[in-house]
């Protein structure tokens, strides 16, 4: 052994050696531990860094950077597969779909109108969106995507996207847990720099890659397409794209409504999906529409889940990023009872994130997710994970406006609130108290959104929805008997789930009947 490590030392120093002669380095160029214990050397070589980087005026770009680090061999984050892939084979949603979505928020918002007439400023964005798209067009379709539309054309559709998401989950779990960790952590961290978590963001959204991603450089090669002139034979291969979802969604596969990574709505693509839904599922098109609303990791995908027997991706932190839809058909035993043929409901990304709280976007984020998802459904749960109602009051301060808005249209809301991890039977009627007093600070925030909103006539918040504080509060115990991986699933968790199931059937067939 001693002979072993005295080869080893023998090697390092010649190593080193080479290295002074070929870098011509002096004795200054070294830092040496003398008598000093640790900490003083760590405090010597911190200020060694620091004096070298204040004088040297020697600076170049993070491309620049980029190659060195290629040539000594040093893995760039720009070359990982995963975004290599992103780049080369799902080329229409990536910085360009970023630049799209700013372009049409700031077509409906205007907010850098600036000296400009309205009009002249709206037309410098729509050609810019133009410039956009046609570029989409030029990139035109990859290889992969081909192979993947002509996949989900044939009856073997469902087998091909089951393995083409197990597959794609196990590799993304080789890179994400490390880059979740690490985000986490920035995010902990109360003088976190806002940049660094939103480059790690991007991280994430990058090394990610699921059949979502697939779907969605469909919807940006339908909404480029349609630009075209309608003789174009480009336009002509690809109008059959809506079909194709409409299909799957038929088939029990969830739609990605809001682009979770630019907060896109791609509106055409939408459109032409529902239009086609439509005309596969005529005459029987009547839809009921419901929504979760609620915190991060408060288990809204995990109550979809279970209440309904679908599939939205479930685990700690943000896992759902965006909004999903999904259909669910009623039999035909139920449809007399429901009133509705389907069942629509909505997977959305928690709000308040502690991650997107660091970002400066955050609450526009949440409002306007939350705003269009109320629009959208005609039974709205919001999901507490806790028993006090402090937090209800948090998530109802972003979705009120919602609420107050839906008036407009002439849509009275109806909206449940689940309590989750409750694990006292009793807690309906312990919160009693809470209950009412919460009903108070709710038509408090109901007077200021209307004052603001120009709508003194509204006063209460039974005045913009249905809600009762009896029956619109449901308590639910934890999912989980201990902890898992290893705890069973609590009996009562199911139960619970069950008697809301019960109470949301009974209200959409309140509301399916006020409708006829």
């Amino acid at each position: 052994v001693e002979t072993s490590t005295r080869k080893y030392q023998m090697a390092w120093l010649r190593c080193i050696k080479a290295t002074v002669s070929k870098l011509n380095l002096k004795k200054s160029n070294f830092i040496f531990k003398a008598n000093q214990n640790d900490a003083d050397f760590v405090e010597k070589i911190q200020s060694k860094l620091q004096d070298a980087i204040k004088n040297n005026n020697h600076k170049m770009s993070v491309v620049q950077l980029a190659e060195i680090a290629r040539k000594l061999e040093i893995l760039v984050d720009e070359d990982t597969e995963e975004l290599q892939f992103k780049n080369e084979e799902l080329p229409l949603h990536g910085e360009i779909l970023m630049k799209l979505a700013t372009l049409e928020k700031e077509e409906c918002r205007m907010k850098k109108v600036g000296d400009k007439s309205v009009e002249d400023y709206k037309n410098e964005l729509q050609i810019e969106e133009r410039k956009l798209r046609e570029e989409q067009n030029e990139t035109g379709i990859s290889v992969t995507m081909s192979c993947f539309i002509k996949a989900i054309s044939t009856p073997e559709k469902a087998y091909f996207l089951k393995w083409m998401r197990i597959n794609l989950e196990n590799h993304s779990h080789e890179v994400l847990p490390q880059l979740r960790e690490l985000y986490k952590q920035k995010c902990q961290d109360i003088c976190g720099n806002k940049t660094e978590i939103a480059e790690l963001d991007k991280k994430i959204s990058d090394s990610s890659l699921g059949v979502e991603h697939f779907i969605r450089e469909m919807s940006q090669l339908y909404e480029a397409a349609v630009l075209l002139p309608e003789n174009a034979l480009y336009q002509k291969q690809l109008e059959h794209l809506p079909k194709l979802c409409a299909q799957l969604l038929l088939d029990g596969f969830s739609l990605e409504l809001v682009d979770g990574d630019s907060s896109n709505i791609p509106e055409k693509w939408i459109t032409s999906v529902f239009s086609e839904l439509n005309t596969l599922v005529e005459p029987k098109n009547k839809i009921m529409v419901v929504t979760v609303l609620g915190v991060q990791s408060s288990g809204k995908s995990t109550l979809l889940n279970t209440m309904f027997g679908v599939q939205f991706a479930v685990s700690s932190g943000r896992c759902t990023r965006g909004a999903f839809i999904q259909l669910i058909k009623v039999t035909e035993e139920r449809k007399a009872e429901l009133h509705c043929d389907y069942i629509v409901i909505i997977d959305t990304e928690g709000l308040k994130s502690p991650e997107l709280a660091q970002l400066d976007n955050s609450y526009e984020h949440d409002n306007e997710l939350a705003t269009l998802v109320v629009g959208l459904s005609d039974v709205t749960i919001v999901n507490i994970a806790m028993e006090n109602s402090t937090e209800m009051k948090d998530i109802l301060q972003i979705i009120v406006h919602a609420f107050l808005r839906m008036e407009e249209i002439g849509k009275k809301h109806t909206c449940l609130f689940v309590h989750q991890n409750v694990a006292d039977v009793s807690a309906h009627v312990s919160n009693m108290r809470d209950r009412k007093f919460l009903l108070e600070q709710l038509d408090e925030m109901t007077q200021a959104a209307a004052k603001m909103e120009n709508k003194l006539e509204f006063k209460k918040f039974t005045d913009l929805m249905n809600y009762d504080t009896e029956t619109g509060d449901h308590y639910i115990p934890g999912l989980w008997h201990g902890n898992p991986p290893m705890a069973p699933v609590s009996i009562g968790y199911s139960e619970s789930v069950y008697a809301l199931k019960k109470r949301l059937t009974l209200l959409t067939a309140i509301i399916a009947r006020d409708f006829e």
